[in-house]
C-alpha cells in the first residue's frame, strides 16, 4: 500500500512517543470536536427566539431541529473514505471553511427555509470534521497507550462542548441576537486554519482508486431512510410512514453491502468486520449509546417538567455529568496499561448499571443532584467505553483506512443515541399512556398523552392532577431505567468474552 504522510512511519524509532507538537496538534483536533458539541445545545436554546422571528410552522421546526443530524450522520462513512484518498488534513480544513460558510448563512437567515438548508449544510460540512480528526490522531499518535489517551482526551470534547453550550448561549442570547450562537464557529474555524497547517500532518492513502458514486447514493439511500424511520418512531410509533422508511434503508442498506463486496477499492471495506475486536467494539459503542440516548432524553424531561428547572438551569446540570465523562476518558486508557482493556470496559459499563438503577429509584420529589449524580454515573461509563471503543476501532485498522473506520464508529455513536431516544422513548411513553389511562381515566387527553401536554395545559387542570402526572411520568422512568440497567448489565459481559488480552 503506497501513502503519504508528512511524519515518520511507525517503524521509525522517531514515530514511537508523541512529543509536545503532537500534543498541541490534539488540542487543535479538539476545537472541531468541542464546536460540534456546542452547536447542539446552543440551537435548542436559541430555538425559541429564532422561532418566534421566523415563525416557522410545525413541518420547518422540526426539519430545522433534524436535518442537521441525517446530514452528518448520513455522510459520515463518505467523508472519512474521501478524507483517506485526497487527505485528511486538506479535508478537515475544507470541512472547517464549510461550516464557518454554513454558520454565516444560519446566523443571518430571514426565513425557516433558509435556516433549513444552513443546518442541512451544517451537517453535511460537519460530517467532514468528526472522521478526518479521529484519523489524523491515528498518524499524530503512534504508541498504542498514547494514542488511547490522545483519543480519550477528543472524546471528552464534545460533552464539554454541551455542557458548556447553556453557559456560552446564555451570555449571547442575554445580549445578542438568536443568530449569534451561530457566530461562536468563526474564531473556532479562524484557530483550526492557522494552526492546522504548522501542527497536523497529512496523509492520504496513494493507492486508493476514485470514489465510487455508487457506493456513496448507497450508503445514502440506506442511512438516511433508517434514521428518518427512527426518529419518525420515536415522535409518532410505529406507523406505515416509518415503516417504509425503514424497509427503504434497509434494502439500501443490502444493496451497498453487495456492492461493496464486489469492489477492489469500496467506500466502506468489510473485510474489517472480520476482526472480534473491531465488531465487540463497535457492538459496545452502539448498545451502549443507546442506553445513553434514552436516558438523557428522560432525565432532561425530568429535571424541567419534574424538577420545574428552567432549560438553560437543567443544561447547567448537565455539567457534573460531562466532568465525569472527562475523567473516565482520561483514566480509562491510563487503566489498560495495568489491567485488560476487556476487564476496564465490563467495569465502565457497571459504573452505567449503578448508574441506571439509581434512576430506577428515584420518586417524584426527589432532589436533583440524586438524579444529576445516577446520570453522571452513566457518563462515567460512556467515557470509558468511548475512549476505549473507538481507539479499539481506529487500532483494528489499517493505517490507510483510519478514516473509514473512524467514520463508521462516528455512525454507529449517531444511530446508537437515534435508537436510544426512539425506543427508550417510546418505551417510556408507552409506559406513561397505560398508567395515566388507568390511574386518572378519561380526565384529560393531553394529561394521559405525555407530561409535556399536561404542564402545557397545567392551568385548566384540577388541583393534584399535574402532581399525579408528574408521578406517572417518574414511574416510567424508573422502569424504563430498570430495563436498560438489565441490557447494559448483559451487555457487560461480552468485553471479558471478546476483549480478552491485550492492554
Amino acid at each position: 500500500m503506497t501513502s503519504y504522510c508528512e511524519y515518520p512511519t511507525p517503524s521509525s524509532p522517531l514515530a514511537s512517543r508523541a512529543g509536545p507538537r503532537q500534543w498541541a496538534g490534539l488540542a487543535v483536533l479538539a476545537l472541531p470536536t468541542l464546536l460540534l458539541g456546542l452547536d447542539v445545545t446552543l440551537l435548542y436554546l436559541a430555538f425559541p427566539a429564532l422561532a418566534a422571528d421566523l415563525k416557522p410552522d410545525s413541518a420547518q421546526a422540526l426539519w430545522i431541529m433534524d436535518i442537521y443530524g441525517f446530514f452528518i450522520s448520513g455522510f459520515l462513512i463518505t467523508m472519512g473514505t474521501l478524507g483517506d484518498r485526497i487527505g485528511r488534513r486538506k479535508l478537515l480544513m475544507l470541512g472547517a471553511a464549510g461550516f464557518a460558510l454554513a454558520s454565516l448563512l444560519a446566523a443571518f437567515a430571514s426565513t425557516a427555509t433558509q435556516l433549513i438548508v444552513a443546518r442541512a449544510l451544517l451537517g453535511f460540512t460537519g460530517a467532514a470534521l468528526m472522521p478526518s480528526t479521529l484519523a489524523l490522531i491515528s498518524n499524530l499518535f503512534r504508541e498504542p497507550s498514547q494514542r488511547a489517551l490522545a483519543i480519550g482526551i477528543w472524546a471528552t470534547m464534545f460533552a464539554l462542548g454541551m455542557a458548556a453550550g447553556p453557559l456560552v448561549g446564555g451570555v449571547l442570547l442575554d445580549h445578542f441576537w438568536w443568530g449569534s450562537a451561530f457566530l461562536v464557529a468563526l474564531p473556532v474555524v479562524a484557530v483550526l486554519w492557522l494552526c492546522a497547517p504548522w501542527l497536523l500532518p497529512e496523509y492520504r492513502d496513494e493507492s486508493s482508486g476514485r470514489l465510487d458514486p455508487g457506493s456513496v447514493a448507497l450508503s445514502l439511500l440506506a442511512l438516511l431512510p433508517l434514521i428518518y424511520g427512527v426518529k419518525h418512531f420515536a415522535r409518532h410509533g410505529l406507523d406505515w410512514q416509518g415503516v417504509i422508511a425503514l424497509l427503504i434503508g434497509a434494502l439500501g442498506l443490502l444493496l451497498f453491502i453487495k456492492r461493496q463486496r464486489r469492489l477492489a477499492d469500496p467506500l466502506l471495506d468489510l473485510s474489517l468486520f472480520r476482526g472480534r475486536s473491531f465488531t465487540a467494539a463497535l457492538l459496545i459503542l452502539l448498545v451502549g449509546l443507546m442506553g445513553v440516548g434514552g436516558a438523557m432524553l428522560l432525565v432532561t424531561q425530568y429535571l424541567q417538567l419534574v424538577s420545574g428547572l428552567s432549560p438553560r438551569v437543567a443544561g447547567a446540570w448537565m455539567g457534573p455529568p460531562a466532568l465525569a465523562m472527562l475523567v473516565a476518558a482520561i483514566s480509562a486508557p491510563l487503566l489498560t496499561r495495568r489491567f485488560p482493556v476487556g476487564r476496564v470496559v465490563t467495569g465502565a459499563l457497571l459504573f452505567s448499571v449503578l448508574g441506571y438503577l439509581m434512576l430506577a429509584w428515584v420518586d417524584a420529589e426527589a432532589r436533583t443532584i440524586q438524579v444529576v449524580s445516577g446520570f453522571a454515573l452513566i457518563y462515567l461509563g460512556l467515557g470509558a467505553i468511548a475512549a476505549l471503543g473507538t481507539d479499539l476501532v481506529v487500532a483494528a485498522a489499517p493505517t490507510g483506512k483510519a478514516g473509514s473506520a473512524a467514520s463508521l464508529s462516528e455512525t454507529v455513536q449517531e444511530l446508537g443515541v437515534a435508537l436510544g431516544v426512539a425506543i427508550l422513548g417510546s418505551l417510556s411513553g408507552s409506559l406513561y399512556r397505560i398508567c395515566a389511562t388507568e390511574q386518572l381515566g378519561a380526565l384529560s387527553t393531553a394529561v394521559n398523552e405525555s407530561l409535556w401536554q399536561a404542564v402545557s395545559v397545567a392551568d385548566q387542570l384540577p388541583a393534584g392532577v399535574l402532581e399525579q402526572a408528574r408521578e406517572i411520568f417518574t414511574q416510567s422512568l424508573n422502569l424504563t431505567a430498570l430495563i436498560t440497567a438489565v441490557g447494559i448489565g448483559l451487555l457487560a459481559m461480552v468485553p471479558v468474552i471478546t476483549l480478552r488480552g491485550g492492554h
